[in-house]
């Protein structure tokens, strides 16, 4: 039995939800998310809660059934809160900085690297050396990152690149003589 997908979902305050032919829809005050639900499972509202239930014992269905409640309690965390993730920048003269739609990258390149910010995605520069990542979607705020972090990916030296807040970098000792 799917220890994820037997506990409910709960909603808070302020989220609203609705449930039309297999489509989860819920608003909340960050913004409007919805998502498709597969036809092994059924799902239902109970007061404050979520309910997701497999449609019948086959093992296709009792094996979505744990993720379809995880991208649920996704999406109402994301309308309620927002995901956020953090990186750092690490390196002489490694920079980041905000520029209207674009957020400009010094990584040691021949050229600065314009990233063009997505809708539905906020970026603040607190230092040159951080950026924070805000979004509801955790799937795009998650893209984002990644795909920034991939410039310049930190390397096991020296340490100098891109990482999450709070990763860890293997080192390596480096030539002897």
């Amino acid at each position: 039995m799917s220890r994820v997908g037997s506990k409910p979902v709960i909603v808070p305050d302020g989220v609203t939800i609705a449930l039309a032919n297999q489509a989860l829809t819920v608003k909340g005050k960050l913004g409007e998310l919805s998502m498709a639900i597969v036809n092994q499972v059924d799902i239902k509202r109970a007061d404050d809660q979520i309910v997701i239930t497999p449609k019948d014992e086959s093992n296709t269905a009792r094996a979505i059934w744990g993720m379809q409640r995880s991208l649920a309690q996704i999406i109402v965390t994301g309308v309620s809160e927002g995901f956020t993730k953090e990186l750092e920048i690490q390196g002489v003269g490694y920079r980041a900085a905000l520029q209207g739609k674009f957020l400009k990258l010094q990584l040691g390149h021949s050229h600065d690297i314009d990233f063009t910010i997505p809708d539905g995605i906020e970026i603040e520069c607190e230092r040159p050396t951080s950026i924070k990542i805000k979004g509801i979607d955790k799937q795009k705020a998650g893209q984002v990152a990644a795909v920034i972090r991939s410039y310049r990916p930190p390397e096991p030296y020296k340490g100098k690149g891109v990482r999450y807040l709070g990763e860890y970098v293997f080192r390596k000792e480096g030539k002897k003589k």
